[in-house]
């Protein structure tokens, strides 16, 4: 399965407030700083920013220091709400299609012939997995994770670093 780039730049966006939230006097961040710090284009990081605001997860203040904020602890921020934000209902094939009232995946082929195809017990457990993970995982988790592994100024880039699977 693979998430736009809407879910990438989004995360590493709340990344980026983490680390300010975590700061001794944490001030507003402006998307600018962020687009520079991350190397992502600022026009992109709007549109992205409106859909976070959206739901409730970051909030802004206007002004000459204004900018944006984690509107919760980064610990009380689970990544499946953020990709759901961002990105829609977790579907691993495009048969599948998105029931948000009762917040699951439906096979489009029960409509065909009354049943879900030969496949559907896969991606369904595939689906199921990929949000279990997503909920296990805080941004609070990300930005540990981020400042562990920020290497030194000069220091070489780490290779194949991952983060642990739950």
């Amino acid at each position: 399965m693979i998430f736009t780039t809407k879910a990438e730049y989004g995360v590493r966006l709340l990344v980026e407030l983490g680390r300010h939230a975590a700061e001794p006097q944490p001030t507003p961040t402006s998307l600018k700083a962020i687009a520079e710090a991350e190397g992502l284009p600022l026009a992109y990081l709007e549109r992205i920013v409106a859909l976070l605001k959206k739901a409730g997860l970051v909030e802004s203040t206007r002004g000459a220091h204004g900018g944006y904020r984690l509107a919760r602890p980064a610990d009380d921020v689970r990544m499946d709400e953020v990709v759901l934000a961002l990105e829609g209902a977790v579907a691993p094939m495009t048969c599948f299609v998105d029931d948000s009232e009762h917040g699951r995946v439906l096979c489009n082929h029960e409509a065909d012939r009354g049943h879900g195809c030969a496949t559907k017990l896969l991606w369904t457990r595939v689906q199921g997995g990929v949000v279990k993970a997503l909920q296990g995982t805080t941004l609070a988790d990300l930005v540990a994770f981020s400042d562990r592994h920020s290497p030194a100024p000069d220091a070489p880039a780490p290779v194949g670093d991952a983060l642990p699977v739950a």
